[in-house]
């Protein structure tokens, strides 16, 4: 999105952009061909690549900050509210800030907001000695937690002290051994510990696996793996796709799409150890999209068609040969609509169905470049700069 014009208003910096009209995108995504996904993605990957060459990270990629108008073919980036520069941006008002040492006390690097003004999603810490501390002042919590470890290794160490010296409080954090590495609980030594801080700022749904699991060093590849989130919705007819309520959720979400393993492998080569009690197998991504996409309402049904088209989805994942499971959805219950067009089911109206607007006809390119935007590795994801000249868009300017 361009800028007209700023001026100020007293306290207040007003910035005029262009007012382009636009299209909710739950409400079209059920109506779009194949061709205007296609299209779709490739106009949000030119402004990628347009703000990643100036080393600006956006993220918050989502449908709603890409506006499309459907009748004039116009689309536009908006709301840079939470973008941040990348360590080697070419906006000086985004480069990262390196505070200056001071009696012994190191600060680390801040991102600095779009507007260089402070990010309230980068909280800023000292570091002394190799361990880590919040500049502010020790919540009750911590501080108790922290006390009661100090008095049991006093005991241990000492049965005769009965008083715990303050000193012992605020050294326990390095001196003590933590034992739960590799384990799926966390120990009261961890739990003292000063969490570590990361960027995080985004949308639930649409933040990467780094940005999950709190790795420090982010860059544009977060906003490439939320185009991939919108591309998914856009090939399965589903949105939201992930809905969690935290973290861990979310990224425990992420793992029965890309599968446990691949995402064990992946969190280690950005520095993070990530354990799963169970082993989970990563999904066929066209199995994923067209089995959902299988199951999209009709306004019009009755019980019958929706005990029929159960039965269909049943023989696809008994015949399926990866083992893909599709849940039942919600949306169907004996009085809500029918539900269209399961390839198990051939009559000539649901032939008619499967062929409008092309996607009986999504080429595997498609699934290829889904799979390299969804790559749990922010070093291997693919950038805005290749998937512009991925073959999917081979036939487009």
């Amino acid at each position: 999105m361009g800028v007209k014009y700023c001026f100020r208003n007293k306290d207040h910096v007003v910035i005029v952009m262009p007012y382009l009209e636009h299209e909710c995108f739950a409400d079209i995504l059920h109506s779009l061909s194949f061709e205007e996904t296609k299209e779709y993605m490739f106009n949000l990957l030119k402004a990628l690549r347009h703000i990643h060459s100036f080393g600006i990270v956006h993220r918050d990629v989502k449908p709603s900050n890409f506006l499309f108008n459907r009748s004039l073919k116009k689309f536009a980036l908006v709301d840079f509210g939470l973008a941040q520069g990348t360590s080697d941006t070419k906006i000086d008002l985004l480069k990262v800030l390196q505070p200056k040492k001071q009696d012994g006390l190191v600060g680390s690097s801040t991102q600095r907001s779009v507007f260089g003004e402070r990010n309230f999603n980068v909280h800023s810490a000292v570091t002394i000695d190799n361990t880590t501390l919040k500049a502010a002042k020790p919540s009750k919590t911590i501080d108790v937690t922290t006390r009661k470890l100090a008095t049991r290794k006093t005991v241990s160490t000492k049965s005769t002290s009965s008083a715990v010296p303050k000193k012992a409080a605020s050294t326990c954090q390095t001196s003590l051994t933590c034992d739960c590495y590799a384990k799926d609980q966390v120990c009261n030594i961890c739990l003292a510990r000063t969490r570590q801080v990361a960027p995080r700022a985004g949308t639930p749904g649409f933040r990467a696996p780094e940005v999950l699991t709190k790795c420090p060093h982010q860059t544009t590849a977060i906003d490439m793996w939320s185009a991939g989130i919108i591309f998914l919705s856009l090939l399965s007819g589903r949105y939201h796709f992930f809905n969690a309520a935290d973290d861990m959720n979310a990224l425990a979400q992420i793992m029965t799409i890309r599968g446990s393993k691949e995402t064990i492998q992946a969190s280690k080569c950005f520095g993070k150890s990530v354990l799963c009690s169970k082993e989970l197998p990563s999904k066929d991504l066209r199995t994923l999209c067209e089995g959902l996409r299988s199951a999209i309402v009709l306004p019009n049904g009755n019980q019958h068609d929706i005990q029929k088209q159960r039965a269909a989805l049943q023989m696809r994942i008994m015949e399926n040969q990866d083992g893909w499971f599709l849940p039942e959805s919600p949306d169907i219950t004996p009085d809500s609509p029918a539900v269209v067009r399961s390839s198990c089911v051939s009559t000539p109206d649901n032939m008619e169905q499967s062929n409008h607007n092309g996607w009986d006809r999504v080429p595997n390119e498609a699934y290829h470049l889904l799979d390299r935007l969804l790559d749990m590795n922010p070093a291997t994801r693919i950038t805005a700069e290749e998937a512009l000249i991925h073959p999917l868009f081979k036939n487009m300017r």
